[in-house]
């Protein structure tokens, strides 16, 4: 499920797509010794206007169209289809609608007894259709037959008290402590998921979509235990392990432009692949690819191979989050921040026997804490 995906789905996640319609909620209360207190399903016809709203912030939050990062898909293995497994329970929800106590129960204290999680936490299941417009080559709609795509959204959120302070007593005319007993659901998920994925504009019962609102540290539990399937590294994980490769095998040629250049070499991969449905990554043999064209020396490059096998072993990296959004120079006391745009206006020069960061400037008058100079 790519970007583009999840985008129409996000976009169309409202009353007013014309094609959408959210038609259940199912909400319960899990406290913070794993005991499932509460479970109730709503049907979203009859419910006021004010709570409807309040479930389609919350849940539509799980929709991120940071693919990858924070949206991330998972298959299946093998085992997660058996009876009681993670994907015949997610698959026995989904078909009945949320219409059936048993599969809700099944469901919910299946999240209870896998999740790790500290605290209590409110979870926020929604049964929804949207109506797939069936499109061309052109990706223009075209006449036909349309296919509805049947799904539900999960919501993880966290239960805390509402926040120490002190209130206006009016019945004493007195300004008192309040006293924290409210447990407040907060509108921020912390954790979430959607299954079946939207995948070519249709339905994949094969993967599941798992959100996290910490993309540096994402709660393993909900992938491994409560979605069965294997956790791939984390953004950051990753990020990590491409900058260890690459420390190793460029060495003392690691410089600002051959850094420049990998960086939009991946960017160049992202962008050429960014409507296919499948993760796109970069792997050994695309690693090396990279650093050929960019003009690594041989003997560095037959390094790529044994030096990617120790640190990731045989597993790619995901495209998307190795690209850098800008780049950052730090030396003590110092901190550049380059855009993209103007990469290409710095430069490292030996000047008089001191080593200096040169940038060009275009226009002779700039700016020093928001003050005008001109140089």
């Amino acid at each position: 499920m790519n970007k583009k995906e999840t985008a129409e789905i996000k976009k169309n996640f409202s009353d007013k797509s014309g094609f959408f319609i959210m038609d259940r909620v199912l909400t319960a209360f899990i406290d913070a010794e794993k005991n499932l207190r509460y479970h109730h399903v709503s049907s979203c016809l009859t419910m006021p206007v004010e709570e409807h709203d309040v479930y389609d912030e919350t849940l539509k939050k799980v929709l991120n169209t940071n693919v990858g990062k924070a949206f991330v898909e998972y298959e299946f293995p093998n085992e997660a289809y058996d009876e009681g497994q993670p994907q015949n329970i997610l698959y026995n929800l989904l078909t009945s609608e949320l219409k059936d106590d048993i599969a809700c129960e099944e469901f919910l204290n299946h999240i209870a007894n896998n999740i790790a999680y500290t605290g209590p936490f409110a979870v926020i299941t929604s049964y929804c259709t949207y109506t797939v417009r069936k499109k061309d080559k052109n990706d223009e709609f075209a006449d036909g037959e349309d296919e509805i795509y049947r799904y539900i959204l999960t919501a993880i959120c966290p239960v805390n008290t509402s926040k120490d302070g002190f209130v206006f007593d009016s019945f004493n005319n007195e300004i008192t402590k309040k006293l924290n007993t409210e447990l407040i659901i907060s509108k921020a998920p912390s954790d979430g998921f959607l299954y079946p994925v939207f995948s070519n504009r249709s339905s994949d019962i094969n993967h599941v979509m798992y959100y996290t609102k910490n993309v540096k540290s994402p709660n393993v539990s909900v992938v491994e235990n409560v979605l069965g399937c294997t956790f791939v590294m984390s953004a950051e994980s990753e990020k990590s392990s491409f900058q260890s490769i690459l420390k190793n095998v460029v060495g003392d040629d690691l410089d600002y432009m051959l850094i420049k250049t990998v960086n939009e070499k991946i960017q160049e991969v992202v962008e050429d692949n960014k409507d296919d449905t499948d993760r796109v990554v970069i792997d050994n043999a695309r690693l090396k690819d990279i650093l050929v064209d960019v003009g690594l020396p041989e003997e560095r490059v037959n390094m790529i191979e044994p030096v990617y096998e120790k640190v990731c072993g045989t597993a790619p990296l995901t495209a998307a989050n190795l690209v850098e959004t800008k780049t950052v120079l730090t030396s003590p006391g110092i901190t550049v921040n380059i855009k993209p745009s103007a990469a290409d206006k710095v430069r490292t020069s030996v000047v008089d026997g001191r080593r200096c960061l040169l940038i060009d400037i275009d226009d002779p008058t700039i700016e020093i804490n928001g003050l005008p100079v001109t140089l």
